[in-house]
């Protein structure tokens, strides 16, 4: 019994050690994210970071990325021009809306949540990611709709 549990050990440690070669021989590259043709980082995060073939995009809300001001004229514009910041971190990354897997939208208003769908539609018409989304009390610089997402380059 002794012998039997001490092969275990010694295999699981092989295994393991086997296992922790293959991934730092793999390591997955980090990248930085960052098109000049949607808003700028407004705090200390980047507007999207590749690891390997997965992409992880930061919440983007409704700033025009030449005027810098906030669309807010009705809750289907700024929602249009949310989609269409993300869609410029996804373009400088390589990737469409066809690639993303996740999202999450955040609204300060859930009787929105019907007119943030139809925008929403627009963009995910092909492939419809997984998603949640929920009311949050606040969302930076007053929006009232934010979207993160997260990505996957299939081969």
């Amino acid at each position: 019994m002794i012998k039997y549990a001490t092969l275990l050990v010694a295999f699981g440690f092989i295994s393991g050690c086997q296992e922790a070669q293959m991934s730092s021989s793999n390591a997955l590259q980090r990248k930085v994210i960052s098109s000049p043709n949607a808003p700028a980082a407004i705090g200390p995060y980047s507007q999207a970071i590749q690891a390997g073939d997965v992409l992880y995009c930061s919440g983007q809300i409704a700033l025009d990325p030449k005027t810098k001001k906030l669309i807010t004229a009705s809750i289907e514009d700024e929602t249009r021009q949310v989609l269409t910041n993300l869609g410029e971190v996804l373009k400088e990354a390589g990737y469409t809306f066809n690639d993303v897997v996740r999202a999450t939208v955040f609204m300060t208003d859930i009787e929105n949540y019907k007119r943030i769908n139809q925008v929403y539609a627009e963009f995910f018409s092909e492939s419809k990611p997984a998603r949640a989304a929920v009311q949050v009390v606040k969302l930076p610089a007053g929006a009232n709709v934010e979207i993160s997402c997260v990505a996957v380059k299939t081969k």
